[in-house]
């Protein structure tokens, strides 16, 4: 049985933390997504006010989720902001320099390290852009630093095409999948 066909998401709940933040520790996570303030970010922002603009785009809701496997074990984290439209930002002049009028969802994932390499990554992904609250977004997109051969990799076999080719300001690249 492969991972895709056992994935399941659950939404990312208080109660899953313990389970989430020792992910965080490992030292390439930590390199990647800074520590564990991401997961708690989460929680916190699935009550905030929507509406807000964040570089050209408008904020209108929130989601994360845990992707469970076959035995209802965490395996990977996943969530992020659905935006009224993409933009791509210059921080350097503080200005939108292109914007796309698709209404998008900018993500982030992690995945346990102990379960790397086991197919959860993709099998998230995929799910991830299956789930039914999020059936009204037509273009998901994930910042990946160029050197993350691994997530990058991950992406592209979910199905996820570049977006961008050179790094941002913040060292991203985007790979992104339109509906």
């Amino acid at each position: 049985m492969t991972a895709s066909s056992t994935i399941a998401l659950v939404p990312f709940e208080p109660e899953l933390l313990p389970r989430v933040l020792p992910w965080l520790d490992h030292p390439e996570v930590q390199r990647r997504l800074g520590g564990r303030s991401w997961p708690e970010r989460e929680l916190a922002l699935r009550n905030a006010a929507r509406g807000e603009e964040f570089r050209g785009r408008r904020v209108l809701r929130s989601h994360t989720y845990v992707a469970v496997d076959g035995t209802g074990a965490p395996v990977a984290q996943i969530g992020g902001d659905v935006y009224d439209r993409w933009t791509l930002w210059d921080p350097a002049t503080e200005r939108v320099v292109r914007a796309v009028r698709h209404r998008t969802m900018g993500a982030a994932y992690v995945v346990d390290p102990q379960r790397w390499g086991e197919g959860h990554g993709q099998a998230t992904l995929r799910a991830f852009v299956a789930a039914d609250e999020l059936a009204d977004v037509e273009q998901f997109v994930l910042g990946i630093e160029p050197d993350n051969a691994a997530s990058l990799g991950v992406a592209r076999g979910a199905g996820f095409r570049p977006l961008t080719t050179e790094p941002d300001a913040e060292d991203m690249v985007y790979l992104h999948l339109l509906r």
